[in-house]
């Protein structure tokens, strides 16, 4: 199990020095709204494919000149946040996660940008990071999952197929057996964090995600699945396999719906 991986507005402040904070927003919000001192930006659009497959992985050479250019290198502590309760960012935690990067060393700031926002003290200065020759690795262990193992786990009671789209998509057309969990069912409007522990535990056990099984998520282009990935990483969930193709690829290759 990983420590620290959402992490609080107060444990980034203690350790700005530390980490390498990743800011995922538009540039124009990163240079008008204002950021943490100290962010570098990198724009969701900026680490998504756009060719064919929608929202995948952007690619290895994509992903080290992006990292390279914002002076992360491949041992650096990563922060990620956005506006939006941790969904954007944690798309590129998790994209960091499939190309190497230490998961250890990869963090969700609980919160959003609101949670610094909030009590803390903001910049509109553009930061000029010195240019790193950032490179990929291989993951020691990586979630991803193809459609054919989702094929074969549709049948298998040892597995929890989770669709983390709304109730309104779920009741379109889902793979067959899964349970609907809206990843927004994961956090607090009010906070824009996540709920408390024992109400996150309550949720997922409402619709069968238990910590001892075999959890596939699954939502349209990849997005989704990673808020509730990095959530389910933070809560010690060890056998969570993530569907990058999600319901894109699922309904391409004729994967049965129900």
């Amino acid at each position: 199990m990983y420590e620290n991986v959402v992490v609080s507005a107060d444990w980034v402040a203690e350790r700005l020095d530390e980490v390498r904070v990743i800011d995922v927003r538009d540039a124009w919000e990163f240079e008008g709204i204002g950021h943490v001192p100290g962010a570098v930006n990198v724009p969701f659009e900026s680490f998504r494919s756009e060719t064919g497959d929608e929202g995948m992985l952007p690619g290895a050479e994509t992903w080290e000149s992006l990292l390279s250019a914002a002076g992360v290198d491949p041992d650096d502590d990563l922060v990620a946040y956005d506006d939006t309760h941790g969904v954007f960012a944690a798309r590129f935690l998790v994209t960091a996660e499939l190309y190497g990067h230490p998961p250890e060393r990869l963090h969700l700031l609980d919160g959003d940008y609101s949670a610094w926002n909030r009590s803390r003290e903001t910049t509109t200065d553009s930061p000029s990071p010195t240019e790193t020759s950032y490179a990929v690795r291989e993951p020691e262990r990586s979630p991803l999952v193809d459609y054919e193992t989702v094929l074969g786990a549709l049948d298998d009671p040892d597995v929890t197929i989770v669709d983390t789209r709304e109730d309104r998509e779920f009741a379109e057309g889902h793979l067959p057996g899964a349970v609907n969990l809206d990843w927004r069912e994961l956090v607090d409007d009010e906070t824009r964090g996540l709920k408390p522990a024992d109400e996150l535990a309550a949720v997922l056990a409402d619709v069968g995600v238990r910590p001892d099984a075999r959890v596939i998520l699954y939502c349209n282009t990849a997005r989704r699945i990673s808020h509730t990935y990095v959530v389910l990483r933070s809560l010690g969930y060890e056998d969570v396999g993530f569907y990058e193709g999600s319901l894109t690829e699922w309904i391409e290759r004729g994967g049965p719906t129900q």
